[in-house]
């Protein structure tokens, strides 16, 4: 089954579950995304979102779109929380309104809308979950999206492991007996066969 619009709906969900019950705490003094506080991760998943939403609508397939989104200087962690609901909502729209024939350009390849979709539930749940672990929550995002978008952005990625799992294992956050970590890691942006 494909990556779609409800996928991205499903992940920023549980993200928000996840998340809502701390957004009183400061963020900016706990960890996030490698040297990133868990509110400029928040700004940087918002943006990321926006940004593929950008690139499908416009069907630029050369470039990134020239603009780049921030949360406005007294934006509290609830104003990032919601900047990456509503942005991931944006994005689904986006998924939702364009045939599968459309494309945009990534780094990792001219993408299709289920791939588009397929990197924001990986921005969604992969960043979410660095900011829950800084914040000491638990991120518990449902399995059928997890194994969705592994098959559609890591189709050679092959472990024993629960789908949740898998997903880290994939993004380099946890390691997985036997198995070598996965720094440096990629995606597949294009579609199969292209």
């Amino acid at each position: 089954m494909p990556v779609t619009a409800e996928d991205l709906d499903a992940a920023a969900a549980s993200l928000n579950a996840a998340l809502e019950p701390v957004v009183d705490r400061d963020w900016s003094t706990v960890t996030g995304t490698g040297d990133l506080n868990a509110f400029r991760t928040a700004e940087h998943v918002g943006d990321c979102l926006l940004a593929y939403a950008a690139q499908l609508l416009t069907r630029v397939t050369d470039h990134y779109v020239r603009y780049e989104t921030a949360l406005l200087p007294d934006a509290t962690a609830a104003d990032g929380l919601d900047f990456i609901v509503t942005s991931a909502g944006l994005l689904a729209a986006i998924v939702h309104r364009l045939g599968p024939d459309a494309r945009g350009w990534h780094p990792s390849g001219i993408s299709d809308p289920e791939g588009f979709a397929g990197m924001g539930v990986v921005e969604i749940l992969v960043h979410g979950e660095d900011m829950a672990r800084g914040l000491g929550v638990r991120l518990d995002p449902p399995a059928d999206v997890c194994a969705r978008a592994l098959e559609r952005m890591f189709p050679d990625v092959t472990v024993d492991a629960e789908p949740w799992t898998a997903l880290l294992w994939a993004t380099d956050r946890v390691e997985l007996p036997g198995r070598p970590n996965q720094a440096g890691w990629r995606w597949r942006g294009a579609p199969a066969g292209e």
